[in-house]
């Protein structure tokens, strides 16, 4: 006897219908990547990752079908695989654009126009976060922060930076994108499509010509501390503090000596410690001390 849970919409003891499966070819063929890439690995269910990422270039989600090739490949429940695909969200559970759009909405992207620009592009588009537009080029999302903070507002298409943005840039590049116009990134590899993204995720190389040449790196501010850890010591700063004094004006290390009346940040350059500063040793606490 079947028993029923309306409470819950489902039907308890009701079998689900299988997925269907892969035509013939593409499932020979995705069997053929998929070892590739679980030979890389000591454990076979560790390959699951990547292997959600190569179902996902085939259809540009994951889709039941996706799930079930997983689970069959690496001998595992598909209660397992979903777990793991609904868990990351880089795995898109419905269908999606041929170009992820994210605006950064993390603190500063978002003083900094974020939130502007995300709003912009929902008017425009006509989506929601997470829609969809009806050409299906373009899928609206905010994303969380990527590193890019020196470059603040970041855009990001299918994780490629767009950096220091406005809405009015923003909007130019979306339309560029629904148009079948090329669209440059900021820095790293040229910009492709979705499926294309999820394939090399799935550890398979970029065969574009060009596109293992970097187009830009790190901006100043995140280089900062590499710089410090080299042992190179950035422009000093004149820090006034009261209202009314002249602008903070950059100096030459080089050439300029700070005196005791300027102030240099602990970002401008290594203050010495305990651990740094031989001359001065701090050994530990003595009882007298302490007192």
């Amino acid at each position: 006897m079947t028993t029923s849970s309306s409470e819950h919409g489902v039907s308890l003891g009701m079998p689900r219908l299988p997925a269907p499966d892969y035509p013939d070819d593409v499932r020979a063929r995705l069997e053929q990547d998929a070892r590739q890439i679980i030979d890389r690995y000591p454990d076979a269910r560790s390959a699951l990752l990547p292997l959600l990422h190569l179902v996902q270039s085939e259809e540009g989600h994951v889709t039941r079908t996706g799930m079930q090739f997983c689970a069959d490949v690496l001998e595992l429940t598909t209660a397992e695989v979903t777990a793991v695909a609904t868990f990351y969200t880089m795995y898109r559970r419905g269908p999606s654009g041929d170009y992820q759009v994210g605006v950064c909405t993390n603190t500063l992207c978002a003083v900094m126009g974020g939130d502007a620009i995300f709003a912009a592009l929902q008017e425009h588009l006509g989506v929601a976060n997470g829609g969809t537009t009806d050409d299906g080029k373009v899928t609206l999302e905010h994303i969380e922060c990527n590193a890019a903070c020196d470059y603040a507002p970041v855009v990001m298409v299918n994780w490629e930076f767009f950096d220091n943005q406005t809405p009015e840039s923003a909007l130019r590049l979306v339309d560029d994108l629904r148009a079948g116009r090329q669209a440059a990134p900021t820095r790293g590899a040229p910009l492709c499509t979705f499926k294309e993204t999820a394939r090399m995720l799935a550890g398979f190389p970029d065969e574009r010509d060009g596109a293992v040449e970097a187009t830009g790196g790190a901006g100043p501010a995140s280089l900062v501390g590499l710089r410090l850890a080299r042992g190179e010591s950035p422009a000093a700063r004149v820090v006034h503090p009261r209202a009314g004094g002249p602008q903070d004006e950059p100096r030459d290390a080089a050439l300029h000596e700070p005196s005791p009346a300027e102030h240099l940040s602990s970002h401008d350059a290594p203050q010495d410690t305990s651990a740094s500063d031989p001359a001065h040793p701090a050994g530990p606490v003595t009882e007298e001390e302490g007192e």
